[in-house]
């Protein structure tokens, strides 16, 4: 007796589709960008309170760069691990819902380029942004100046200083164009970051942004309003530590101030945030919008 066998089946595998895990196409991407950037201005108000946090979450980064680079002799490795803690940053910012107005440059700029918001509004957007980065900035300085602990200790006054002194030094050029670097590489950052579909890759290249313009000494709006900003603060603590050395003429050791001197905060607040604006703009949003209009959307990529 001839026993019918069975037909047997090829297994098929069930998975999530392609489409899942492969990267948004420019188009895409873009499309997202003025979304987040006219969202985000439809409540002036939650957007004021989401860029007090992400100013807020950008200082966890410069204590943290200057705690871990505190004590390495080696310029390149101290720039490497201030890097790489200093990330953290960036993603608790987006992965949490918080604004960073360096972001805001670029989507606010996509999303007047495509007419989805007006110019003015976009300086509004801009300003209000700032401000509220600004704000979290100082608020999360302040307390940490207020009752420093361990950073009131010499070797991580020195190297705020230190720090500090690396932003308001150079010449005004200098200054500029490390700023559009920075926003060139942490924009293309942030781009990446909403291309992705993957939670792992976004915080990856999410991590990469701040990694990259920390690690090379780059300039940064709101994070330079932390370097500069906290030994600012503490600066009565490092002149008394220093006193002996700041009381012969001869010193070289500079002091910060707030102005619009040479090694002013508000003087390189200026020039960096006019680098960074052109950085994000130029460099990143305008070369992908540019990519997307000339493969046109028959050929999205």
């Amino acid at each position: 007796m001839d026993i019918a066998q069975e037909e047997v089946k090829p297994k098929t595998e069930i998975g999530l589709p392609q489409s899942f895990m492969e990267p948004k196409s420019i188009s895409e991407t873009l499309d997202t960008l003025t979304t987040i950037a006219v969202t985000k201005w439809s409540r002036p108000l939650g957007f004021f309170f989401q860029s007090i946090v992400g100013g807020a979450m950008v200082g966890f980064g410069v204590i943290l760069a200057i705690a871990v680079g505190a004590g390495i002799s080696t310029p390149g490795i101290a720039n490497l691990v201030s890097g790489l803690v200093f990330g953290f940053s960036f993603v608790a910012i987006l992965v949490s819902g918080a604004s960073l107005i360096t972001s805001d440059m670029a989507a606010g700029f996509v999303a007047v380029s495509r007419r989805k918001l007006k110019f003015i509004s976009y300086i509004k957007f801009l300003l209000v942004g700032w401000i509220g980065n600004t704000v979290g900035m100082f608020i999360f300085i302040g307390i940490v100046a207020a009752g420093p602990g361990a950073y009131a200790k010499s070797i991580f006054l020195d190297r705020a200083h230190m720090i500090a002194l690396s932003k308001v030094g150079p010449d005004d050029i200098s200054v500029f164009c490390m700023a559009i670097i920075c926003t060139w590489l942490l924009q293309t950052s942030f781009f990446l970051y909403v291309k992705g579909r993957t939670d792992i890759g976004k915080m990856v290249v999410a991590w990469y942004g701040p990694l990259a313009f920390v690690s090379g000494m780059t300039e940064h709006c709101i994070a330079n309003i932390g370097f500069i900003g906290l030994p600012l603060l503490m600066q009565s603590r490092y002149i008394a530590l220093n006193s002996t050395a700041l009381a012969n003429h001869d010193s070289k050791i500079k002091l910060l101030t707030w102005g619009f001197g040479h090694f002013g905060l508000l003087r390189n607040e200026l020039i960096v945030w006019a680098g960074n604006w052109i950085g994000g703009t130029v460099f990143v949003a305008i070369l992908f919008m540019l990519i997307s209009w000339a493969y046109g959307k028959n050929r999205p990529i």
